[in-house]
């Protein structure tokens, strides 16, 4: 009798602990999900590559490569914090699904 006692207790505990690590990671991952798309708006959709340009066959200048590059350079430096902070909730959500 005693040992159900004890195996029902460490079920419960388990199953509460199952339900506390299920509500962090939907925490999470609903944390993410609303922080993403202003982080692809902002710093992933804007073309400063000139890619787009070169795939029409356009040349670009030197001049134009130094623009494209100095809006990369400040579109980077800029998102970097960003990025980081998404990159720290992408490893929270795993530790916590381990």
């Amino acid at each position: 009798m005693r040992s159900v006692a004890v195996s029902s207790l460490i079920s419960t505990f388990v199953l509460v602990a199952c339900q506390g690590r299920a509500e962090k990671v939907n925490r999470l991952l609903d944390q993410y999900n609303a922080e993403y798309p202003g982080y692809a708006r902002t710093c992933l959709e804007e073309d400063t590559s000139g890619a787009a340009r070169l795939l029409t066959g356009q040349t670009l200048t030197a001049e134009q490569i130094a623009v494209l590059e100095a809006k990369k350079k400040e579109r980077d430096a800029r998102c970097k914090p960003e990025a980081d902070r998404l990159a720290q909730l992408q490893r929270e959500i795993l530790a916590a699904q381990q």
